[in-house]
């Protein structure tokens, strides 16, 4: 019923211009016809509106796949070997995951421990950091000063310390935290005002923007996009995955 239904609606739009071809537009009461037959068939058939609806979604949804993919191959330098260097893990592991992160965000916080076991279960894994603060002025600060105590090989020791609080961060906590790790704090605090920080922030930012990240954190695994926290095993298999 339904194919035969949109075959007459098909039909019919075609035949209707090529008979008021000479005038180079359909008439008003062709136009009102047209219109009355689609209503009519809408309102016979309400299920086809959902099921436009759906096609719409996945052709957008695999659009949006399709574009995050190819940035993910266009940008696989500033992805998987940041000239900032914020590599944990073994730097030269046969499998990378990337993770977009704030230190304020509690999901991240939740997935935390398991990144750790795994680096510490597989000694060819390769994690590697996207400083990405969407949560406030303080997880600004905080990744300003991880990325600061770069300088004195203490980023994997910050990084560890400041997602190892638990609860939300202030200015006057990143400092102490950080201050804890054996960095010279003078030093620390003129490093965070170094413009080449602010440049890899925005970098990142507008890296995320391209690849249509709205919340943390975001894995690049292998070819595989993951948004949100997701269990040790899932990252398991996703890491295995990746591998072969």
């Amino acid at each position: 019923m339904q194919r035969l239904a949109l075959a007459f609606i098909t039909a019919t739009l075609l035949a209707t211009p090529v008979a008021a071809a000479e005038k180079g537009t359909l008439t008003d009461a062709q136009k009102s016809e047209i219109r009355s037959m689609v209503r009519e068939y809408l309102i016979q058939n309400p299920e086809v509106i959902s099921e436009a609806l759906a096609a719409l979604e996945n052709k957008t949804e695999k659009a949006k796949v399709d574009k995050r993919n190819a940035t993910i191959a266009a940008n696989k330098q500033a992805l998987f070997t940041p000239a900032e260097g914020t590599v944990i893990g073994n730097p030269k592991g046969d499998v990378t995951v990337v993770e977009f992160f704030d230190y304020n965000c509690g999901y991240c916080k939740q997935m935390f421990a398991s990144v750790v076991e795994l680096l510490k279960e597989d000694p060819k894994m390769r994690l590697v950091l996207k400083e990405y603060p969407i949560l406030g002025p303080s997880s600004v600060t905080a990744s300003k000063a991880a990325l600061a105590a770069r300088k004195q090989g203490k980023y994997s020791e910050v990084h560890l310390a400041l997602l190892s609080h638990k609860g939300a961060l202030s200015d006057a906590t990143v400092m102490d935290i950080v201050g804890k790790t054996g960095v010279d704090m003078k030093k620390l605090q003129s490093d965070m005002n170094d413009p080449a920080i602010t440049d890899i922030l925005v970098k990142n930012h507008n890296l995320a923007d391209e690849l249509s990240i709205d919340g943390t954190p975001s894995l690049i695994i292998g070819d595989a996009f993951v948004p949100g926290a997701i269990p040790k095993d899932k990252l398991v298999e996703l890491i295995a995955a990746a591998r072969k």
